[in-house]
């Protein structure tokens, strides 16, 4: 299974969340999933917001077009990247 899903809306990412880390960025695939750290606690919304940070900022993107699809509340999200159809520019960023 692929890490992400290419729709007209744009590119959706399989994200794998993980919390209170000693730094954030993108750190490579974990099974069918984007591994992202970052440094928040899953505690009043902190984490969510700097995942969606971390995101724009790795794929130069305006925060406003990275939208959770789902698991908002779970370590395991979908992640659509509003207006991004560049697979390639995915896939390099993720590092494969």
């Amino acid at each position: 299974m692929s890490f992400f899903t290419d729709t007209p809306d744009g590119i959706i990412l399989n994200v794998r969340a993980q919390p209170r880390s000693s730094r954030a960025g993108i750190d490579g695939l974990i099974g069918d999933a984007v591994k992202v750290r970052i440094r928040s606690a899953p505690v009043d919304g902190k984490a969510n917001k700097e995942l969606v940070e971390t995101i724009a900022d790795a794929f130069g993107l305006p925060k406003s077009r990275v939208v959770f699809k789902s698991g908002e509340t779970s370590k395991t999200k979908r992640i659509l990247l509003g207006g991004c159809h560049d697979v390639s520019a995915v896939e390099k960023v993720c590092g494969l």
